[in-house]
């Protein structure tokens, strides 16, 4: 099976790269312009404020929302007569990829999921919270719960930038949550292994960078190869679309974000710690996304059926 991207695939990543900005290569949570392109206006103070402890005035940014509703990041998958894109899985992957690796918060595989169904989910005008069979993201901020969150009970998150509340009684999940879901963990496994090697080229001790000495170098190593099974294992999944291949990859890029995050952090060492790092805030990230849509649980029983069956 070949993963080369076509053209269109090579644009809409760019596009939706371009939106969300690029992270700064030294800079903790700094959001900074596209290389040669102009500042962008999402800034990363919204971001850092959420990060500070007991802070809870943070909002979802609708802005950002709305430019993603125009970028057509929502109805990607809805057909031409519905006004969307026409597009699939495949693409949507690529989308969600970026979404992950630029932490954007908010519920946006729910609200995905919506388009077509719930009226302004596809432009970004509405905000859709779902129940997803444990958590609900972002249910005080959303424009519409989607039925099941009866008796929804809040969350202290250990993610700052993604409210949770907890429902009693677990879903169905859908497929397409549970793959979009691990497209994004892809996209945290991508960036922090790019954090984890940028960091060990510029950090020196003992007169070199660390990168040069052999337990570091595994480090990195160990991520690259994590991020890249799941990356084959994600976009074999959308391809195919079938439901055991979802479960594997999920697994896999559960796998890649979470390890991968955790060897990034021990590679920056206790500045990895600090609110103004990226790092940590991939890691939980990861963690929270670990237990979206079904968890690792789900995907593992439906694996073992199938291996049985």
């Amino acid at each position: 099976m070949r993963f080369q991207l076509s053209a269109e695939q090579v644009a809409l990543r760019g596009a939706v790269r371009g939106v969300l900005g690029r992270w700064s290569s030294a800079g903790g949570l700094g959001l900074v312009a596209p290389r040669g392109g102009a500042a962008n206006r999402h800034s990363p103070a919204p971001l850092r404020g959420a990060t500070r402890p007991g802070d809870t005035q943070h909002r979802l940014d609708r802005a950002l929302w709305r430019d993603l509703g125009d970028l057509g990041f929502f109805s990607l998958r809805l057909s031409e007569a519905e006004g969307g894109a026409g597009l699939g899985l495949p693409e949507a992957v690529l989308a969600f990829e970026e979404a992950g690796r630029g932490l954007v918060p908010g519920p946006l595989v729910a609200t995905h999921l919506a388009a077509g169904v719930v009226p302004g989910a596809d432009t970004g005008e509405t905000v859709v919270a779902a129940v997803d069979g444990r958590l609900v993201e972002w249910m005080e901020e959303a424009d519409v719960v989607r039925a099941g969150a009866e008796g929804a009970v809040p969350l202290r998150s250990v993610d700052p930038l993604t409210p949770l509340h907890r429902v009693p009684a677990p879903g169905r999940t859908d497929p397409v949550a549970v793959l979009l879901t691990a497209a994004e963990q892809l996209g945290t496994a991508t960036r922090v292994c790019e954090l984890a090697v940028q960091h060990a080229r510029i950090r020196e001790q003992f007169g070199q960078p660390i990168g040069a000495f052999q337990a570091v170098k595994h480090l990195c190593a160990q991520i690259l190869v994590r991020a890249e099974v799941a990356r084959a294992a994600v976009y074999a999944a959308a391809v195919t679309g079938d439901a055991a291949d979802i479960a594997a990859a999920r697994l896999l890029a559960d796998e890649a974000a979470v390890h991968g995050a955790r060897d990034c952090l021990q590679v920056h060492g206790g500045m990895g710690f600090t609110w103004e790092s990226e790092v940590h805030l991939h890691l939980k990230r990861a963690w929270v996304r670990a237990q979206r849509a079904g968890g690792g649980t789900e995907s593992e029983e439906l694996l073992a059926a199938e291996l049985t069956s």
